[in-house]
């Protein structure tokens, strides 16, 4: 991981000696008085990802959160001897490693919300009503990428497995909100397009076995979200985006939302009740996972200190 530090002055030296005689810190560079705004000398560094979080809270504690800046951002490759070297000197592995400032900043982030959100999310349940009306499983799995829920359901795991009451409460409004205001705007285009006969009722209750799944939840559906909780959670404080897209495809909360909403415009009142059951079954999972990962994860974090 690269820092990039803005110290005041009085504090350089210090900060620079202990970064210099950690061994699990590497590349250090000190430029002197030029930093702005703030005020103070400029310090970079690589810093092992299983170090990191050590030096943050060293930093921390030194003020800089306060009275300076840290800024962290990842490294892609370092293919250096002297990097490997830094690298062997920190025990453990770096997907093992969490940087527990970087993912509640990241939550942060998540909860705040935007109108791309709002969009994405809208657009996402719109494709998956229409996957509901074509019986289409590839426009499921293309509304299911699409969806950018799971970093705010990610969010409130964080918020709740952390005890930061703030950040809970924005992930569980924006949750509620963002599917709100898509299922409300699914509903109203179904409703044109019923007007204008592209669909009826038969669209939905007609036999569908490619994407009858969406409103019949059952065990497995919460298996799968719990195991889907559990996956995003991980790659995102592995920071393994990749695996965190199969977490896209596996979870049923858009299409839920696109064929609840798509029910209650031509009104197929049992399956309303089953999308909604699907979706809470989904979102609740994912969150209960995700709590439940995070909290292993923070035990193993102080158990490694410790030890």
């Amino acid at each position: 991981m690269h820092l990039r530090l803005i110290v005041p002055t009085d504090r350089t030296d210090l900060v620079v000696d202990t970064l210099v005689g950690d061994a699990r810190v590497t590349n250090v560079v000190v430029l002197r008085g030029a930093a702005k705004r703030p005020a103070g000398d400029v310090v970079q560094c690589d810093v092992t990802r299983e170090a990191t979080s050590d030096i943050l809270s060293w930093l921390k504690t030194q003020g800089l959160y306060d009275d300076g800046a840290v800024a962290l951002s990842g490294v892609d490759a370092a293919p250096s001897r002297n990097a490997w070297h830094t690298e062997e000197a920190a025990p453990g592995a770096p997907d093992d490693a969490v940087v527990w400032d970087a993912v509640v900043d990241q939550g942060y982030a998540e909860a705040r919300g935007s109108w791309a959100f709002y969009a994405f999310l809208t657009l996402a349940t719109m494709i998956a009503a229409i996957a509901v009306v074509t019986d289409s499983a590839i426009l499921v799995v293309g509304a299911m990428v699409v969806g950018p829920e799971f970093g705010v359901v990610a969010a409130l795991a964080l918020g709740l497995a952390l005890g930061r009451r703030k950040l809970a409460a924005q992930s569980l409004i924006l949750l509620a909100k963002g599917f709100l205001v898509a299922i409300l705007l699914t509903i109203g285009a179904a409703l044109l397009a019923r007007a204008a006969g592209w669909i009826d009722v038969g669209d939905v209750t007609a036999a569908r076995p490619l994407t009858g799944f969406i409103w019949r939840p059952d065990r497995w559906s919460a298996v799968v979200a719990v195991l889907a909780g559990c996956a995003g959670v991980l790659s995102q404080t592995a920071g393994r985006s990749n695996a965190l897209v199969g977490v896209f495809i596996s979870v049923t909360t858009v299409p839920a939302a696109g064929d609840l909403a798509l029910s209650t415009a031509v009104w197929a009142p049992s399956q309303v009740g089953g999308s909604a059951a699907q979706l809470g079954i989904n979102l609740a999972g994912m969150t209960c996972a995700g709590v439940a990962t995070l909290l292993v994860q923070r035990l193993l974090w102080r158990w490694t200190r410790t030890g």
